[in-house]
C-alpha cells in the first residue's frame, strides 16, 4: 500500500473509485451515491482543498480523504455554523480547515490506513483548527471514533441531524496544526 497527495484532477479522473469507496465505508443507498458524485466534483474547487489516497500497488484505490478551507456560503459550514452558539462560532470557524471525507473499504480497515491518511491530510491542511462530522456510534467500538480520539478530537456538537440524513452526527473539533504527531 502506499499514501500519495492528490490534486483535485487526481480526484476527478477517479470519482467513480472515489463514490465506491465512499458508497461501501458508509454504507449508503445507490441514489445517495449519485448525488455525492456531483458533490464531490464541485468540492475540487474549493479553496485550500487538499487531499490524499491509499492505492495498492496495481493503483486499486483503497481510501482517501480530502477537504478544504470552510467558508459561508458552503452548505456544511453553513449548516454547523447555524447550529452554534457564537462563542463556538467564533472558536472553530474563524480559520476552520474541513475534513470532508475520510473512508478505507472496509476490508482494508483495523490496518492504521485511515490514521496515515488524517495524518497526511491534516499535514498539508491550512488553518488553525479543523472540524468534520461522523455518525453518532459507541466510541469504545467504531474505529473511526477511536481514530479521532486518538487524534485529539474533542465534541463541538452532538447528535445533530443533517437535512436529508436519517442519522444522527457528531461533529468534532481540534487546533492545527498536529503537535505533536499522533501515531
Amino acid at each position: 500500500m502506499r499514501l500519495v497527495p492528490w490534486k483535485p484532477d487526481d480526484l476527478a479522473r477517479r470519482l467513480d473509485d472515489v463514490v465506491a469507496v465512499y458508497g461501501e465505508a458508509m454504507g449508503y443507498r445507490s441514489e445517495l451515491l449519485e448525488a455525492r458524485r456531483g458533490y464531490i466534483a464541485t468540492h475540487v474547487r474549493r479553496s485550500g482543498f487538499r487531499a490524499v489516497a491509499t492505492l495498492t500497488t496495481s493503483g486499486h484505490l483503497v481510501g482517501f480523504g480530502y477537504g478544504y478551507l470552510s467558508a459561508p456560503g458552503q452548505w456544511w459550514h453553513d449548516q454547523v455554523y447555524n447550529a452554534l452558539p457564537g462563542d463556538a462560532r467564533k472558536t472553530w470557524f474563524t480559520d476552520c480547515f474541513e475534513v470532508v471525507e475520510l473512508h478505507v473499504r472496509p476490508a482494508a480497515q483495523g490496518h492504521q490506513l485511515g490514521a496515515r491518511q488524517l495524518r497526511a491530510l491534516l499535514g498539508m491542511a491550512e488553518g488553525s483548527t479543523t472540524l468534520l462530522s461522523t455518525p453518532e456510534a459507541d466510541e469504545q467500538t467504531s474505529r473511526a471514533w477511536r481514530l479521532y480520539r486518538r487524534f485529539g478530537f474533542v465534541d463541538v456538537l452532538r447528535d445533530f441531524r443533517f437535512p436529508g440524513d436519517e442519522r444522527a452526527f457528531a461533529v468534532l473539533g481540534r487546533d492545527l496544526p498536529l503537535t505533536p504527531p499522533e501515531r
